[in-house]
């Protein structure tokens, strides 16, 4: 039978995705051939005291045994949790065996401290369209909020990585601070496919006590993660601020059936909540490890959650981060493309065999893409070196470019045999009639 799981981003509450998902002993005798010892008598006395001595060696012993396996279960007097090292242990074949050793402490206030001055909390303003009572189509203000890491700084900007579903269709970002102070982010740059993207911050808007008290994160190696290893979540959750929770490594290489979404994730039982996505999962060093993006939200299921590892996410965030910072234009100053686009989902694309993309229906005449060269059958994929999963990404991606402005696409082009071959094209953008 097949399980169903509702699965929610923990950017916003507002946006749920449901997915169809023995022993034996010896005899001791005297050796042969010579007589029998006498057993001598001790006295009442020394009988009375051996078997105190004998008593006082046991309950030590004891004791000793019990204060040992409480230490391991149960923390030693400074609330850590201790594993101590075995010290020359060997098997029966008298080969020593490996020793180990670590301390793991409940106490992780040190690496919060260390870590909150680069967390940040996004409030994403958006217009969307709603269906009227009467049947026609209204535009309604939206806010949602997540969370973002300072993730670096060029000469003009402080760079905020998040993921992209934080971000999605906003109108306007607030970016607050650890010091609660707030300032208006320019999104940089996105990759749906990834959930994945960059919010800059213009340095000369942030106060210098805000940059006395904020600082880049410290970045790890998810690599190295092993299942059961200690991690720490923090993020704005249900938009109240920054929260912290804490948990293991559940599994690693997890892959969840989301559309558009194509990464392996790492899964965690620490809690990730509305409002924390975007937010950062951290190693027992206080190093950034994981985005984190998902939870599995079921009746039946408790503490999954899903971070993007970052060595898996470094390469998207460099690229997004050299991106050139585009403000919006004005609606009648945006350039267009001339096609009319079909979305190609993962179902789609794995019924017909096609790329996922935006599948060009129809092209305009004299538009900019007709004078490209571009064709009707071919799929755009990439706009600008951003992944284009859907024609509203595609649309998104537009309202940063003016008419008469060059873009780079890259199309998946019919050829032989119901294969796609890819193509880099250059398109002047045309201007709304």
């Amino acid at each position: 039978m097949e399980n169903q799981y509702n699965y929610y981003d923990s950017g916003d509450s507002d946006r749920n995705n449901i997915f169809n998902e023995p022993s034996g002993g010896y005899k001791q005798s005297n050796f042969e051939g010579q007589p029998p010892k006498k057993k001598r008598k001790l006295p009442k006395g020394a009988a009375i005291v051996g078997t105190a001595v004998v008593f006082g060696v046991v309950a030590s012993l004891t004791f000793l045994a019990t204060n040992r396996i409480a230490g391991k279960f149960f923390g030693d007097s400074n609330g850590q949790n201790v594993i101590e090292e075995e010290k020359g242990i060997s098997d029966s074949s008298g080969i020593k065996l490996k020793q180990s050793s670590s301390t793991i402490s409940s106490d992780v206030s040190d690496i919060v401290q260390k870590s909150m001055p680069s967390m940040v909390s996004i409030t994403n303003m958006s217009v969307q369209e709603v269906q009227s009572f009467f049947g026609g189509v209204q535009q309604r203000k939206s806010e949602s909020g997540g969370t973002g890491i300072i993730i670096g700084k060029n000469d003009s900007e402080l760079l905020i990585v998040t993921n992209n579903h934080v971000v999605e269709g906003a109108e306007t970002l607030t970016v607050s601070f650890v010091d609660d102070k707030s300032v208006e982010g320019i999104l940089k740059g996105t990759d749906p496919s990834k959930d994945l993207a960059v919010v800059a911050v213009p340095l000369d808007q942030i106060e210098s006590s805000t940059m006395d008290a904020i600082q880049i994160i410290s970045i790890g190696d998810s690599t190295n993660l092993q299942v059961g290893e200690p991690v720490i979540a923090i993020g704005n959750a249900l938009g109240y601020g920054q929260s912290v929770t804490k948990g293991i490594v559940s599994a690693l290489n997890r892959d969840l059936e989301m559309e558009g979404f194509d990464s392996k994730l790492i899964q965690t039982d620490a809690a990730i909540n509305p409002g924390n996505s975007g937010g950062a999962l951290l190693n027992a060093n206080g190093e950034l490890i994981g985005i984190n993006t998902v939870k599995v939200n079921a009746n039946a299921v408790e503490g999954m959650g899903y971070a993007i590892p970052i060595s898996d996410a470094n390469e998207v965030i460099e690229a997004l981060m050299n991106r050139t910072t585009r403000t919006k234009v004005s609606e009648n100053e945006q350039g267009y493309l001339g096609i009319q686009g079909v979305d190609v989902t993962s179902d789609s694309s794995q019924m017909y065999n096609m790329p996922m993309g935006v599948y060009i229906a129809g092209v305009e005449k004299k538009g900019g893409a007709e004078k490209a060269g571009i064709t009707k059958g071919s799929i755009i994929t990439k706009f600008d070196g951003i992944t284009i999963d859907s024609m509203a990404t595609l649309q998104e991606q537009l309202r940063y470019f003016r008419a008469g402005e060059e873009v780079e696409l890259v199309i998946q082009v019919p050829a032989s045999n119901g294969e796609y071959e890819e193509q880099n094209v250059t398109v002047t953008l045309g201007k709304r009639s």
